[in-house]
């Protein structure tokens, strides 16, 4: 099987570490990046604009993406937000935004190739979630954000429990705080080098995918946070 990664979110600070690991490994990167953004994945070796949140856009990809490359070893799901809120302060809007870009952006990519992976019998699927939507106590101040981020750790699990009787795997990466731009203008005070750097996750991604003993791992990348 070719060695082809397709990586969502391909732009951001995750995803320019991402793409950067994978094709200093001699695989061959596909990055999706937001239609009209201006955006760019320097590193990869071909770029579409794709709406990952769009059925129809993501169906259409896939569909080309099918006749171009054929085989597929990994997909990384790296389009994400966040909003600060507390319960009370949480509205249905907040919520329904985040669930878009955070669990429907997941969701839909993974559907679209799973019957290409399905065919294939084999490849792995990288998605990020949150250390609040695992520990309640994290969630707080970030409720909508932590939904939506458990949505995706169940959707992980249903679509493991899918694919159990084949090579498919699934992985779900779980930061503190990434070390980002965004983020360090977000909180300036705060001590940087207790946050967890894009690399580290890259990192991790890779190993996943090339050590088919791990089976539909969670993995939590901490840092001194």
């Amino acid at each position: 099987m070719s060695r082809n990664i397709v990586i969502t979110g391909a732009a951001g600070a995750l995803g320019t570490a991402v793409v950067g690991k994978f094709r200093r490994e001699g695989y061959y990167v596909i990055a999706l990046v937001r239609p009209e953004a201006n955006e760019q994945a320097m590193e990869a070796d071909v770029t579409y604009e794709v709406d990952v949140t769009d059925e129809a856009a993501v169906q259409e990809f896939v569909s080309e993406y099918e006749v171009q490359f054929g085989d597929l070893e990994a997909i990384a799901m790296l389009v994400g937000g966040f909003a600060p809120g507390d319960l009370e302060a949480t509205k249905q809007q907040d919520l329904s935004q985040l669930i878009q870009l955070n669990s429907f952006s997941a969701f839909t990519v993974a559907t679209a190739f799973l019957p290409l992976l399905k065919k294939q019998q084999r490849g792995s699927l990288l998605y990020v979630g949150a250390r609040s939507a695992l520990e309640s106590k994290e969630a707080k101040g970030a409720v909508a954000y932590a939904l939506s981020k458990r949505l995706v750790n169940s959707f992980a699990e249903i679509i493991a429990e899918e694919v159990k009787d084949t090579d498919i795997r699934t992985h779900v990466f779980v930061p503190s705080i990434l070390d980002s731009e965004a983020n360090r203008s977000a909180m300036p005070t705060a001590d940087f080098s207790k946050w967890v750097n894009p690399s580290d996750i890259a990192e991790a991604m890779h190993y996943a995918v090339n050590t088919p003993a791990l089976t539909n791992m969670t993995f939590t990348l901490y840092g001194g946070v």
